[in-house]
């Protein structure tokens, strides 16, 4: 149990920061941008999502909500996917710690491996959503045309940032996270380190059992450089330690599970498979072209830690990620239970038993597809925007859209339908 508590104390500082990070960009950075840039199955956006990823300082836990957002933002899924896969396995901070701990050659090639690694499956999520004849920055109910009217002022957006940081999207991907937290501890508790020296005398088994039992766990990009010494210095080749560098940081059951539910399975496929891939690729090739003196020779034995902060400070960012994660997921899943007249499922309630008001007549509309508080922004906005609505109130919990207003009703199915929903229409 001490051991999960450890894990949690060092991953918390990272989660909150990557949720912040979510909340500034979209607080701060129209969504248009991420369209211009991001959002098209060119080459272009995935080099430029990859140049933006590496010198990020988060793991794969603080990238999770950072690129949930940007998808939702607009992002296409290739520049999301090379995002994912780059950020995680470097920073600054891991590129200076890796310089110095582990000398030049290994601060040379870990950059360059996320880089190509990160290129290579923005590229292939992009062809296979070209394949398809989908664009990849439009597919599915993610995103839409609608951007929403930030308040100005510095104070009034740092109160949207916030808002979207702890409350919205830990509502969309709290529950996931949460399960992937639990899994991935228990998995670091129960496969010890010494796994990892099995096959140390041989290049091939040792990279495999590295990638096997890496990917599904969590360690961050700084806190895998001693593990990665000390296993060098007990015969691990160079090869498999650039393993362990890579798909250590860049994988756990966390993200797997985030990424599934998101933006489907073969998202998480292209994912998995290009940092698979890609690890395997540099490692062997460390290994098989390169003399070995050439990596072990730097190497010093320091006692580092990923996260180096004081241990209180540990303690209050776990306490306050777990505060914002209840709080969250409570108004996400009970809060509607209780009658209230704010509810929004009050809301519903009152407006099934009204045929009219001043304003106009009230109906109400049954969603399909509406996964987020993003998906729901969205769909309140596309039907404002339909000539002659005077209120409309979305309802993620129950799925339903209460209209106000002398309006077409087929021109608001029409709206929800264009931005990528489903309109349940009574038999």
């Amino acid at each position: 149990m001490s051991e999960i508590i450890h894990l949690i104390n060092s991953m918390a500082p990272f989660l909150l920061l990557g949720f912040f990070l979510a909340g500034l960009m979209h607080a701060f950075i129209p969504g248009k941008l991420y369209r211009r840039h991001l959002g098209t199955d060119s080459f272009k956006s995935v080099l430029y999502a990859t140049l933006i990823a590496i010198p990020l300082p988060l793991c794969s836990c603080g990238v999770i909500p950072t690129a949930m957002s940007l998808r939702r933002e607009g992002a296409s899924r290739g520049s999301v996917i090379s995002f994912l896969i780059a950020t995680p396995q470097t920073g600054v901070d891991s590129i200076l710690a890796t310089y110095s701990l582990m000398g030049l050659p290994f601060a040379i090639v870990r950059p360059l491996a996320a880089l190509f690694t990160a290129l290579f499956g923005g590229t292939l999520m992009n062809y296979f959503e070209r394949k398809d004849g989908v664009s990849s920055g439009t597919a599915g109910a993610v995103t839409s045309p609608v951007d929403e009217e930030l308040p100005h002022g510095f104070w009034a957006r740092m109160q949207v940032a916030i808002r979207y940081a702890f409350l919205d999207m830990m509502q969309d991907i709290g529950k996931w996270l949460a399960v992937g937290l639990v899994i991935a501890g228990l998995i670091t508790l129960y496969v010890p380190e010494s796994f990892f020296q099995i096959f140390a005398g041989s290049s091939i088994l040792s990279i495999l059992l590295v990638l096997v039992l890496a990917i599904p766990m969590y360690v961050c990009a700084t806190g895998s450089i001693p593990v990665a010494i000390a296993l060098m210095l007990k015969g691990l080749s160079p090869g498999a330690a650039l393993v362990l560098l890579m798909a250590g940081p860049a994988v756990n059951v966390a993200s797997m599970l985030v990424i599934h539910r998101v933006m489907g399975f073969r998202s998480l496929m292209v994912y998995l498979s290009s940092i698979v891939g890609g690890s395997v690729f540099f490692g062997l090739g460390i290994d098989y072209l390169f003399p070995r003196d050439l990596f072990l020779g730097p190497l010093m034995m320091k006692s580092v830690c990923c996260a180096e902060g004081s241990p209180w400070f540990q303690w209050l960012c776990s306490a306050l990620l777990m505060l914002l994660l209840i709080n969250a997921l409570v108004r996400r899943f009970f809060a509607n239970r209780h009658c209230s007249c704010q509810d929004e499922s009050c809301q519903v309630k009152v407006a099934e038993q009204t045929s009219g008001s001043a304003e106009g007549v009230q109906r109400i509309m049954h969603i399909e597809g509406m996964a987020c508080n993003h998906c729901r922004a969205n769909v309140e906005k596309a039907i404002s925007a339909v000539p002659g609505v005077k209120q409309v109130t979305v309802s993620l919990a129950s799925g339903t859209a209460v209209v106000e207003g002398d309006c077409e009703w087929q021109e608001v199915e029409s709206a929800v339908e264009s931005i990528g929903f489903k309109v349940k229409r009574s038999e």
